[in-house]
């Protein structure tokens, strides 16, 4: 499992490309035949990729967690990008398709991850928080989460939000989730930008060709910086930080997050005037 530890504003001022991108961009998320993890410090999110081929991927037990086993204190969930496949639970194969969801609450003890064809795997996008309570198991489908329209052509910012997980359709102790597509000949998301001191989030990419490219935008509203993210690859973002970027091309993004409060619209906007 790899590990990112906290950074405060004032040093991430200082980081160079390099340390830009070791902090704070999670890179090989979705490797043949591999299950991958990323830990976070900022209010403890982990998130990650499952590539099944031939043989389920189990998610075991970490040292990171220092848990009997991974869900003992966390709730997960696991969107399908791509492909047929199933989440096993202690037995139970939840079948998912390209734009399914499975919330796992705490306790589940037995958690693996499977294709319905190998030769086409599925392509599965973790993402898991501490749970202070155990909640059932829930299986949300792409055709009922209802989009909701954002933005506008004219500010090259129009799209669709899902809302998954916020405690309508899923009821979760602190995660939240959701999937936002822009609309084509739009780039921008997040745009005007917004931190929230209180929630870490976590925003992963996909749906780019091979030569496009995000330009994400991170750092404090009069200091900000840029991490460029291919096809398949996410961005940590810390509480105190924006979240926001444009696209050379078509691309959608899952973005999650986790902290203090369970407020979707707990959000401090920051004027256009204001980013420097």
């Amino acid at each position: 499992m790899d590990v990112r530890y906290s950074t405060d504003p004032a040093r991430a001022r200082g980081f160079d490309t390099a340390q830009l991108r070791r902090h704070y961009l999670v890179e090989d998320l979705f490797v043949p035949g591999e299950l991958r993890l990323t830990h976070s410090h900022d209010d403890r999110v982990l998130l990650g990729g499952a590539v099944p081929g031939t043989e389920p991927l189990r998610l075991e037990p970490d040292d990171t967690l220092r848990t009997d086993h991974f869900r003992e204190r966390r709730e997960l969930a696991a969107f399908c990008v791509d492909g047929r496949g199933a989440v096993i639970c202690d037995g139970t194969a939840y079948e998912l398709e390209r734009g399914d969801l499975v919330h796992v609450g705490r306790g589940a003890r037995e958690v693996a991850f499977a294709s319905r064809d190998a030769d086409n795997p599925a392509r599965f996008h973790l993402a898991s928080a501490p749970a202070h309570r155990r909640l059932p198991t829930t299986v949300v489908r792409s055709a009922d989460v209802a989009p909701v329209g954002l933005g506008t052509p004219a500010s090259a910012n129009e799209g669709t939000i899902r809302r998954y997980i916020d405690g309508t359709p899923v009821e979760s102790c602190q995660l939240m989730l959701g999937w936002t597509k822009p609309a084509p000949g739009s780039v921008w998301n997040t745009m005007p930008a917004h931190t929230h001191t209180r929630r870490t989030e976590c925003y992963f990419y996909f749906g780019l060709d091979d030569e496009a490219m995000v330009v994400h935008l991170l750092g404090e509203p009069d200091e900000t910086r840029h991490v460029i993210v291919r096809n398949e690859q996410a961005v940590i973002s810390p509480s105190w930080s924006v979240h926001s970027g444009a696209a050379t091309g078509a691309y959608s993004f899952i973005w999650f997050m986790a902290g203090e409060n369970y407020r979707f619209d707990d959000m401090d906007h920051v004027a256009m005037a204001d980013l420097r």
